[in-house]
């Protein structure tokens, strides 16, 4: 299970936000106004813009990326994951895909500034990246989720070649988080409460560059 033998042959990009308003800690180049607890409905400062970036950075490498900016967690929180498959489903039944990534920002842990980060080369700065991987642990029908696995092992290890510690370790959860949708489903946290807008964008131009490497 944990060789990363995968032949990705469907090379549409889903990207989407189940918490579509998680944000992180303001800075001068992106100041903005909370509406939350690291919560803000101008998704210009939120995961979604990470998403809107990974979506132009792959896009530069000729790939069909569909990018799904609704609010999944707004006005209410409960349900998101409810909605969010809607949205997945919705976008399948005119553009099939295996690829399928939900991001999101890791949640506040014990500290508010926590702030992975790794250097790449001489002056950027990136958020650290976390895949989240369900399983079928939790009784819900999962019958693709070695797969799903399998696809994230096979993206860590090629950051690990080209970016060493762009990524944390891989969490696996009892939960299936609606990767049950695709081949090559999963989470991405990027970043952490304590980390900036901007290295969260430096973040999605290597990652991009990881993700093409692996898929052409």
């Amino acid at each position: 299970m944990l060789k990363p033998d995968i032949t990705i042959e469907n090379k549409n990009i889903v990207l989407f936000h189940t918490h579509s308003c998680e944000s992180y800690t303001s800075s001068d180049a992106h100041p903005y106004n909370p509406t939350g607890t690291f919560r803000t409905t101008d998704l210009n400062y939120t995961v979604t813009r990470v998403g809107t970036e990974l979506e132009n950075q792959l896009k530069k490498y000729n790939y069909n990326v569909i990018h799904d900016g609704s609010y999944h967690d707004y006005p209410a929180y409960n349900g998101s994951y409810t909605r969010s498959l809607a949205t997945v489903e919705n976008i399948l039944k005119t553009t099939p895909s295996d690829i399928i990534m939900d991001v999101h920002r890791d949640a506040i842990g014990s500290r508010s500034d926590y702030a992975p980060i790794v250097k790449i080369g001489e002056n950027d700065i990136a958020a650290q990246i976390m895949f989240v991987v369900g399983t079928n642990n939790g009784g819900l029908w999962h019958p693709n989720w070695n797969q799903n696995l399998k696809f994230a092992i096979k993206i860590q290890e090629k950051a690990e070649e080209m970016y060493p510690g762009l990524f944390k370790p891989i969490m696996l959860t009892k939960s299936r988080y609606n990767q049950h949708t695709g081949k090559y489903a999963s989470i991405i946290e990027v970043g952490a409460t304590g980390n900036t807008l901007e290295q969260c964008l430096t973040s999605m131009k290597y990652l991009a560059k990881v993700m093409e490497e692996v898929i052409k």
